[in-house]
């Protein structure tokens, strides 16, 4: 018996279909049976391609269903999906008829039961911003160089060990304070508070973490302070919504920094804080520059001052060398000044010695010719000349000793001014660090540094005390 197609009545065979067109019949029907459509399910091979579009499957116990998302909805995602994940998706069904396949396109995805929870997290969102605690102005600048760095986190936390391996290596020097706490339950935003509390209170006076501590303790305060967990769930995630550990960061003493989660993970507590890290790694380093870029920092300083100050001791010295050239022009003023003298006392010798001979030859014709025709009287009176002209070399004699004995007395005083000469006696010349002369002993202080001058050379002083009169 032949059971072909070809044997069967033709009113009852079944419809001949071609694949394409199979296919799209039943797109066309799920499409309009289910869609769009809301499916809840864990995240299986979840992928990102090159081109942006996203594909995973969606599984539970009974099934599981192939997904994709193209680029747009990708980008509209808020959070990064991670095997396992339990989510929320919204699409439509569809056949990729190049394969056969049932997959949902989908539309927007989030995680599963968060839509409750996101709600309270926008409503206590725009409550604490509207109170202006997420304003730019009251947050603090960190601390260039911090004493000490406090961490407020769980002790079995992964985001701890990271946190202390970042700090040990870029910043071994600065002490670190530890208040641990839960980061995820009931009890977490309580103890998280209470925690945040002990830090501050060793921030603000440099004691213990212990609230009744009465002695002081060695350890510096803190001036930076880290909270800090891991990535997870909105549910996982959720002590750092709360109002009260809001409020309490709010409070702190000293630049509060949060590093909760993952990058695309956003808390209450990143808004309150002074600063928001993308990772507890990278709330470490925001918080710890690193030693050798300090160190780096300080030997240019120390050059910068090496040669600053070398320039000042050159500047120094060639003042120094003018005061010098200075000190020494008295003497030389004597010297000019004493050439000047004889020059002039020359001078006028030569000056007393023509007048002289003019005067005389003057009064030889007078007498000459009173002799010739003058009576007796006038030859009294010619006697009385001659005796004048006598005298009158010995007069200017007499003035010229006095000029020369004034000259060697302005010599004698001038040369007692010469500042070398009182140094010779023992005396010496003060200045302070601007070069100014020191004459009073209550013009100087002790551990003022001076110089003093002598006469074979400068020495450098420091006062040590005073005694004035």
């Amino acid at each position: 018996m032949n059971t072909g197609f070809a044997d069967r009545n033709p009113a009852t065979a079944p419809r001949v279909w071609q694949v394409g067109a199979l296919t799209r019949a039943v797109a066309h029907a799920l499409e309009a049976r289910f869609n769009p459509v809301a499916v809840r399910g864990e995240v299986s091979g979840f992928t990102r391609a090159a081109s942006g579009h996203c594909y995973f499957s969606l599984k539970d116990e009974a099934g599981q269903l192939r997904c994709a998302m193209f680029r747009r909805a990708a980008g509209l995602l808020d959070f990064a999906p991670r095997e396992g994940d339990q989510v929320e998706v919204r699409g439509r069904l569809a056949v990729y008829e190049a394969r056969g396949d049932l997959q949902l396109v989908v539309e927007s995805m989030s995680r599963a039961g968060q839509g409750a929870l996101f709600e309270q997290f926008l409503r206590l969102k725009a409550q604490l911003e509207a109170e202006g605690m997420f304003d730019a102005a009251r947050k603090r600048p960190l601390p260039a160089l911090p004493r000490g760095i406090g961490i407020v986190t769980s002790p079995g936390a992964a985001a701890l060990h990271d946190v202390l391996t970042a700090l040990a290596r870029r910043v071994p020097h600065i002490p670190v304070r530890l208040a641990l706490a839960a980061v995820q339950g009931a009890s977490a935003p309580g103890e998280l508070c209470d925690a945040l509390s002990k830090l501050y209170f060793l921030a603000k006076d440099g004691r213990g973490l212990e609230a009744d501590s009465t002695e002081k303790s060695d350890a510096p305060p803190i001036d930076v302070i880290l909270l800090v967990r891991g990535g997870g769930s909105i549910e996982d995630l959720w002590a750092f919504n709360d109002e009260r550990l809001a409020r309490a960061i709010a409070a702190s003493p000293v630049p509060v920094i949060a590093g909760v989660g993952h990058e695309t993970d956003f808390t209450i507590a990143d808004f309150v804080a002074d600063l928001r890290a993308p990772t507890p790694t990278a709330a470490a380093e925001l918080a710890s520059p690193p030693r050798a870029q300090w160190l780096a920092a300080l030997d240019a300083a120390q050059d910068r001052l090496r040669r600053a100050a070398g320039r000042r001791l050159g500047a120094e010295a060639q003042r120094l060398d003018w005061l010098a050239g200075r000190l020494g022009r008295p003497s030389a003023a004597v010297a000019a000044e004493r050439l000047r003298l004889a020059r002039r006392a020359q001078r006028l010798h030569h000056a007393s010695v023509w007048r002289l001979q003019q005067e005389r030859t003057r009064l030889d014709r007078l007498a000459e010719r009173l002799t010739r025709g003058l009576p007796p009287p006038v030859a009294a009176a010619r006697a009385g000349l001659e005796r004048l002209a006598e005298r009158l070399p010995a007069a200017l004699r007499g003035r010229l000793d006095a000029a020369h004995q004034r000259l060697e007395r302005a010599e004698w005083r001038l040369a007692a001014l010469d500042p070398r000469q009182v140094l010779e006696r023992g005396y010496a010349w003060l200045e302070d660090e601007q070069g100014r002369p020191v004459t009073r002993a209550a013009d100087t202080r002790p551990g003022q540094a001076l110089a003093a001058t002598l006469a074979d050379g400068r020495v450098d002083l420091a006062v040590i005390g005073r005694r004035t009169r």
